[in-house]
């Protein structure tokens, strides 16, 4: 009997020790999941807004004023984005209209604009995730590059996007961790009216 109730007494006392061991654990898991949250960059591609096509001679042409509105309806887009969670970086290329597209919105945001040459478009997409590890960075490219450049990021073939083709934004996250999966989705915005749809595509990285 006398070692009965000594058994007894003595298995209160452990309690603490194993609330303190999966404490410790939760502490742990918690913190695995926030490494693995900041160590996961979302790239934002889309193509420029609508261009002049009155001058087919003219290789650099500005923002026809469709161009404008949807490059102001872009800074409303990402614009309301929650303190902390929007945009770290802008990378467009050399041309007028990639880099009027996000005027408005690198004004309304107070971030530099990075200028990748066009027909890089591997090294956009490269450079995106070495500089911004964690972070939020906008791709603006041209109809010919944009789907190279998601490819690139998410080893998903969104297909070819037509000259006519304007206000779809694709969403890139891409973890910090080989094993994790990468997700391609989609969205589209246009001026006065922004549309959110839901996932294109995923893709596990190899």
């Amino acid at each position: 009997m006398r070692k009965e109730y000594a058994s007894l007494r003595r298995r209160p006392l452990l309690a603490p020790v194993w609330l303190a061991a999966l404490a410790g654990v939760l502490v742990i898991a918690l913190g695995f999941w926030l490494v693995i949250a900041a160590s996961t960059t979302t790239v934002f591609v889309m193509r420029h807004a609508e261009k002049v096509t009155s001058n087919p001679d003219d290789k650099d042409p500005p923002l026809a004023p469709a161009g404008e509105a949807r490059a102001l309806e872009l800074a409303q887009f990402f614009g309301r984005a929650p303190k902390g969670q929007g945009l770290d970086a802008i990378i467009v290329s050399e041309f007028r209209r990639s880099q009027d597209t996000v005027q408005p919105l690198a004004n309304r945001l107070g971030i530099p604009v990075i200028v990748v040459p066009a027909a890089e478009p591997a090294a956009a997409a490269k450079r995106a995730l070495s500089e911004n590890r964690g972070g939020r960075v906008l791709i603006v490219g041209h109809s010919d590059t944009v789907p190279e450049i998601v490819n690139e990021l998410g080893g998903v073939d969104v297909g070819p996007m037509s000259e006519a083709e304007y206000g779809i934004i694709y969403a890139v996250a891409v973890p910090r961790f080989i094993s994790e999966e990468r997700r391609v989705g989609r969205a589209s915005y246009s001026p006065c009216r922004s549309r959110r749809s839901s996932l294109l595509a995923s893709e596990t990285s190899a």
